[in-house]
């Protein structure tokens, strides 16, 4: 039979399991506003039976408390991390398609008044050719035309450093979340491998995912660590896997880092200088971010400061041969057949067949629509077969319109504008009746000379090693330097009209189409130029407003549902207070009537 004081025990019990009841509750209203605490709960049990050879069976033994442990769902988690990287990414792609267009709308108005100064000005030569004066404000407002480009230049290039500080920034973030994530995996599993849980060191853990969810996508794995002799027998111990866009940030107590380095050589005509490439620090492997399927603040950062809307230059390999100084890859089927549209460097890096290889230069047959790149090395008769028939790439296609997108824009309509009047120029006399060239030219600031397109072939053939419209961006556009001092350089006239006099007007007149008339960006005027960009970011930024407030409005429901499970509420923690009160005076007053009993039974039936 169970011992005479077996009764105090079973209160005992009570007394104890209630006293923890209390103060896991005391600990949930102490924490009600912490950021990341996850409610916690008690676990009781009744304890084991006793059996006590009586013929009513076996006696129970009270209560016991078998673990302290987090209302958690890991299923809301999940959906969580998973739509919150949807949330950084749209946040930070309205916030930099917003500042896109706030400078776009600014620039706006600037072009169309610097515009139409510069052709209100030429309407004046047309009505004084001879006039020095009117020709001197026509090339004063056209270098202010220019200035307007190399203007929108620089803006949107410090609007590309400044995502590229903060891709940075961002790195060094995800860095720091995967070391902690490591020390606290490890701490977690030292205490629970005594059998008990390590909820706040949990909650630690589960907040920076939390804030590493909205920089990457992230996909976490906790598995169990069983004995390998017996694998029914779970060691108390668990594996920790984070994984950033597929790839591996933290095993349990390893963690890897991410690195950033700087290009040495630019993918676009008119990159910042010294944009950063991720790398993983450890196998020196890139860590590639801009996917379709890649989500994410860090991913947003990206598109914005390399998306290229799908327009970079790609191809497939038709031919590798010995050139002077290395092999020349000669290239079918581009993406780009318009030399207006170019956006590769003169002098930088191709993919070929996934492997990345210098080049010096490049020409294009407009009739073959063919490249050839010249290779800064000479490959092998192997290496030549492997190469034939494969892809080749400049940089990558990302589908975003970004910084790069938009300078390549400016670049497209600024050549054929700077052609189209050029060729006019070309095609007329000065006031002497000597021919003109150039209007616009591209300053070359490594000599200070000027580049003034006297190879441009109207067949549409191009080669870096010539003077071509190719090296005409909106970074180096301005007025010829013999133009600007001599105004009487300019034309005013055909060169078959000179002897007309100065007063015919049939040169001028075509310049002044070139305003409304004659079609040169995206099927309209030059006056058309900037509507068209300000219309593409628009459509961005509202498709960006419209996905974030759509995933905002889906992570407060999320966040809803899991603060229902997991947070602290403080009604329901006063009525468990009440609740666990009252079982506890309870438990004392059992107490209390059996040290009743025992005084009966022993000071007044004793012998």
């Amino acid at each position: 039979m169970a011992s005479t004081f077996f009764g105090l025990t079973i209160a005992g019990s009570a007394l104890n399991s209630f006293q923890a009841a209390v103060n896991t509750t005391a600990n949930n209203i102490a924490n009600v506003n912490t950021a990341g605490y996850t409610r916690q709960q008690a676990i009781r049990y009744a304890a084991e039976a006793l059996r006590v050879n009586e013929k009513y069976g076996m006696a129970g033994s009270g209560v016991t408390t078998t673990e302290i442990t987090q209302t958690r769902d890991f299923y809301y988690d999940v959906k969580y991390w998973e739509n919150n990287a949807k949330v950084g990414l749209f946040e930070a792609k309205l916030y930099y398609m917003q500042q896109i267009e706030d400078y776009l709308d600014d620039q706006g108005d600037g072009f169309v008044s610097i515009l139409g100064d510069m052709f209100a000005a030429l309407d004046t030569v047309r009505d004084m050719p001879e006039n020095t004066d009117a020709r001197q404000s026509f090339i004063s407002k056209s270098q202010n035309f220019a200035n307007f480009f190399q203007s929108m230049y620089i803006g949107l290039k410090q609007l590309q450093e400044d995502c590229n500080q903060e891709i940075a920034t961002q790195v060094d973030q995800i860095n720091g979340i995967g070391q902690k994530i490591a020390l606290l995996t490890k701490q977690i599993n030292v205490i629970e491998l005594q059998g008990v849980h390590a909820n706040e060191l949990r909650d630690q853990r589960a907040l920076l995912i939390d804030e590493l969810s909205e920089l990457v996508e992230v996909d976490v794995r906790e598995t169990n660590v069983v004995d390998p002799q017996h694998p029914d027998v779970f060691t108390g111990g668990t594996n920790y896997m984070v994984k950033i866009n597929g790839q591996t940030l933290v095993d349990t107590f390893d963690y890897n880092t991410l690195k950033y380095v700087p290009r040495d050589k630019k993918v676009n005509q008119s990159d910042a200088e010294g944009l950063y490439d991720l790398y993983w620090d450890r196998d020196n492997i890139p860590f590639n971010v801009t996917g379709k399927g890649c989500t994410g603040r860090l991913k947003a950062l990206f598109d914005t400061r390399d998306g290229n809307n799908n327009e970079g230059f790609t191809g497939t390999i038709e031919s590798v041969r010995a050139g002077d100084t290395g092999d020349i890859v000669r290239i079918k089927d581009p993406s780009i057949t318009d030399i207006n549209s170019m956006t590769m460097m003169d002098d930088g890096v191709i993919t070929l067949n996934n492997k990345d290889y210098r080049y010096s230069g490049f020409t294009y047959d407009a009739e073959t629509q063919t490249y050839e790149f010249h290779l800064k090395r000479t490959l092998s008769v192997d290496q030549r077969d492997e190469l034939t028939s494969s892809k080749a790439a400049i940089g990558e296609n990302i589908d975003a319109m970004g910084v790069p997108y938009y300078q390549a824009q400016a670049n497209n309509f600024l050549r054929e504008f700077a052609k189209q009047l050029n060729n006019l120029q070309k095609s007329g006399v000065d006031l002497e009746g000597n021919p003109v060239g150039a209007f616009f030219v591209a300053g070359n600031s490594a000599d200070g000379t000027e580049y003034d397109f006297a190879d441009y072939d109207a067949d549409g053939n191009m080669s870096t090693f010539n003077n071509d419209y190719y090296k005409l961006t909106t970074a180096n556009v301005k007025v010829s330097n013999s133009i600007y001092r001599n105004p009487e350089k300019m034309a005013t006239q055909f060169g078959d009209s000179y002897a007309d006099g100065v007063a015919n007007q049939t040169l001028v007149e075509e310049m002044l189409k070139l305003k409304h008339d004659v079609k040169m960006f995206r099927g309209g005027g030059a006056d058309e130029f900037l509507k068209c960009l300000i219309t593409d970011n628009s459509v961005d930024t509202q498709k960006a407003e419209t996905f974030y407030k759509n995933y905002s409005n889906i992570s407060d429901t999320i966040v809803q549902k899991r603060m229902s499970i997991s947070a602290v509420d403080e009604d329901e923690e006063g009525l468990d207070m009440i609740k666990f009160q009252n079982a506890y005076n309870l438990a004392s007053k059992m107490v209390q009537t059996l040290t009743e009993m025992y005084d009966r039974l022993i000071l007044e039936t004793g012998v």
